[in-house]
């Protein structure tokens, strides 16, 4: 008896851990903001996810749409999550460019470097290829200065 008791209390437990789950939501720079343990029947808040926002094309951008790391900052990129292609479009000021761009997985794997010239002052990277995922994309300067962000692939 106590030996069936004890199956079915283990039965019982495994069962109620096998039920919950964690559910993340990110904000749009990719940083974690919601962190909420779903425990079986999740709410239908918790699995929010921003899939109805409208990615535009890149000749439709505003300036408002860009991201940057501040408002003084000369680099913005779009969008953030991305799903195809991100558009990173910078100021060249007092002869500063950027002069190549570095995409790196999550693990520190140099995915692909993108030389550029002086003259350039926007780029496209093509993510399609690129699994689900966060990503590192470096962006150096010439006067040393790297500058990197987190993109989210959805």
């Amino acid at each position: 008896m106590k030996k069936n008791l004890l199956i079915i209390l283990l039965l019982f437990s495994f069962s109620v851990n096998a039920q919950q789950k964690l559910i993340f939501n990110y904000d749009q720079a990719g940083n974690q903001i919601i962190r909420e343990l779903c425990l079986s029947g999740c709410s239908s808040s918790a699995k929010q996810v921003k899939e109805n926002t409208e990615v535009k094309e890149i000749e439709a951008l505003a300036e408002e749409d860009l991201l940057k790391f501040s408002k003084e900052d000369v680099i913005s990129y779009y969008p953030n999550p991305v799903k195809e292609e991100l558009y990173i479009k910078w100021e060249v000021k007092d002869n500063d460019y950027v002069s190549s761009i570095q995409v790196f997985s999550i693990t520190g794997q140099l995915l692909k470097t993108y030389p550029l010239m002086a003259r350039n002052d926007s780029h496209n990277i093509p993510f399609q290829d690129y699994s689900t995922g966060v990503y590192v994309v470096i962006l150096y300067c010439s006067s040393g200065d790297p500058k990197t962000i987190k993109i989210i692939k959805q």
